[in-house]
């Protein structure tokens, strides 16, 4: 009988893309048999908290709170390489107005989140809206402006909304590192034989759709909001990537490199032990 191990990750073309081999049977899972569970990634990092899911697609923000139950793993990292999350407004905007405006946030775990508090530590009011609302939420003038992730970042100006700020720029100039925003991790209690499986089996999954790219696009568009094929081919392109196979050196600094700013600002209480599986 085969091991049942439920995964969680957001019903987004990236995701879809990163998983297609496991989710079709395109590659042998062995004694595993992988069941996915699709929900945004704010309330899939208070699951996390919860440790309802054996693996799942978390904010980095948010595995600064999952130390004890779960490892990160070392592929299937969202990466931003001089891009990232957004803060986008009806009106031009400086970065200054932003401290009286009332902000659309995709919750307060995302690493979009944290991203902003960084640039904005005396704070800014704010008020969280599902992901895929907030774009909406800010053109009909319900928010001054929005912070958006996902596919937002590249549909926006259809709109009419002004960018006030590219987190992921922000942070390469600061840092001269990547944004790390997600990744996946695994819970500790499955056990070491199991944990170096599941790891092989994921990176053999981003693999796969890398290496057969139209057929994993293909199922990608089903999850990919208003975006044609040649959009939804940048999208996942931004996202998954040779980051995503493995973070590497300087993928891993980011990591540390983020959760220690965060917890030097006082957003993160606790100083953050990163640990990846091997």
């Amino acid at each position: 009988m085969k091991r049942v191990i439920t995964v969680g990750h957001s019903p987004d073309p990236d995701d879809a893309f990163m998983f297609y081999a496991l989710t079709h049977g395109k590659i042998d899972t062995g004694n595993l048999e992988f069941r996915h569970e699709l929900q945004d990634i704010e309330t899939l990092n208070r699951r996390a908290l919860r440790g309802e899911l054996e693996v799942s697609a978390v904010s980095l923000h948010a595995y600064a709170y999952l130390l004890d139950r779960y490892v990160l793993l070392p592929s299937g990292c969202s990466m931003g390489d001089r891009y990232g999350p957004m803060v986008v407004a009806r009106r031009p905007m400086a970065l200054a107005d932003l401290r009286a405006a009332r902000i659309a946030v995709p919750g307060t775990l995302t690493t979009a989140f944290l991203a902003l508090r960084l640039l904005l530590p005396e704070g800014f009011m704010h008020e969280v809206v599902p992901f895929d609302r907030i774009i909406a939420a800010v053109a009909d003038g319900r928010f001054d402006a929005g912070l958006i992730i996902h596919e937002g970042q590249l549909t926006f100006p259809e709109q009419g909304l002004h960018l006030v700020v590219d987190l992921g720029v922000w942070w390469q100039e600061k840092t001269g590192l990547p944004l790390p925003l997600g990744g996946n991790v695994v819970r500790r209690d499955l056990g070491s034989d199991t944990i170096g499986a599941i790891s092989r089996l994921l990176k053999a999954s981003i693999r796969y759709a890398l290496e057969h790219r139209h057929e994993a696009l293909q199922y990608a568009l089903r999850y990919a909001r208003d975006m044609d094929l040649a959009l939804a081919d940048r999208f996942v392109g931004m996202y998954v990537n040779d980051w995503t196979l493995d973070y590497g050196p300087r993928g891993r600094e980011a990591v540390r490199r983020l959760l220690a700013e965060g917890h030097r600002a006082g957003v993160i209480p606790a100083a953050a032990a990163v640990e990846f599986a091997e």
